[in-house]
This record gives structure tokens, sequence and C-alpha cells, in this order.
């Protein structure tokens, strides 16, 4: 199944075909492309993983485990990225990664907003990097609240929750 949506005005001022799908295999090499892109490491302060090891997760644990909602995101048939959503330590977590093409065009927006129509849990649980502005924006847009910050490493995240008051 596939959902729809149109983002905002786009490079050329048209508007874009924003779709979530089912991912297949080959969407993996072009999801590991943009996890290796410098400038989104440097937003998100997630350390990209080695080819071999990217692909094990994501075939493993990623598409692997029932319990976890995976959609590819879209735009006008290209890849542009992924949201996920999955059970950790007994809390539903949303993550999500657009290739940097497609960063800033309300492509994230549109996605997110039809990822939401699928995912009902709620409590849904983001820890974004403090420093990726645009990524808590977004969440926040969407209804997600900020309940407090964590640590990876040396990296200060936020901890944002949607719920059913909020969402």
């Amino acid at each position: 199944m596939t959902e729809q949506a149109r983002s905002g005005d786009g490079d050329r001022g048209g508007r874009h075909d924003v779709r979530l799908r089912a991912v297949v295999e080959a969407d993996l090499e072009l999801f590991l492309a943009y996890e290796h892109d410098p400038e989104a490491v440097r937003r998100s302060r997630f350390p990209p993983r080695p080819r071999e090891a990217f692909l094990a997760h994501w075939r493993g644990r990623v598409l692997g485990e029932p319990d976890n909602l995976v959609r590819t995101v879209t735009v006008a048939g290209a890849v542009a990225g992924s949201i996920v959503s999955w059970t950790q330590d007994g809390r539903r977590f949303l993550g999500y990664w657009l290739g940097r093409p497609y960063w800033g065009r309300g492509i994230g927006t549109a996605a997110l907003a039809l990822f939401l129509r699928e995912e009902h849990a709620r409590p849904l649980h983001a820890d974004p990097f403090a420093g990726n502005t645009a990524s808590v924006r977004l969440l926040e847009r969407h209804g997600f609240r900020r309940a407090g910050t964590v640590r990876y490493g040396e990296n200060e995240h936020l901890l944002l929750v949607l719920d059913e008051a909020n969402g």
C-alpha cells in the first residue's frame, strides 16, 4: 500500500509528490549513501555504519522485526529516504533519514504526516540531536513535545514525545 501527500513548493515552484511504500532491497544502497553523507552525520551525530554492518542491521533488526513499521519515502518515484518506528525498552520510537537533496523542501513534513496516519501507537518518542534544529522543528510541528534530554556519548539529544493529548 502506498500513501501519498503533497509537500511545499519545490525548486521550480511546483509541488512534490511524496509517497510512502514498503522498503525493497534496492533501497538499502541509497539509504547507506544517505547515512554516509558528511553533513548528515554532522547534523544527526549518528555515526555511519560500514556497508556490511549497515546491511546486516537493516536486513535483520529493521526489516526482520515484525513489530517495526518501516517505509521508504519517495518523491516523484525517486527514493528520498526512510522512516521507521520500533519498540525499545518498552517505548515506541520513531526515526527518519532523508538524503540531502530532499532537505528543506517540505518533504520531511509530508512524509511524517503520512507516517503518523499509519503509526497509531502513542506515546511515540523521538530523540534527535539537540543541535539538529530542522529535525526538532519538524517533530514539534507534528505535535511532539519536549520531555527531556538523553546523552549518546558526548552528544546531547532531545527526547520528544507525541501522545494522545498532543497528537
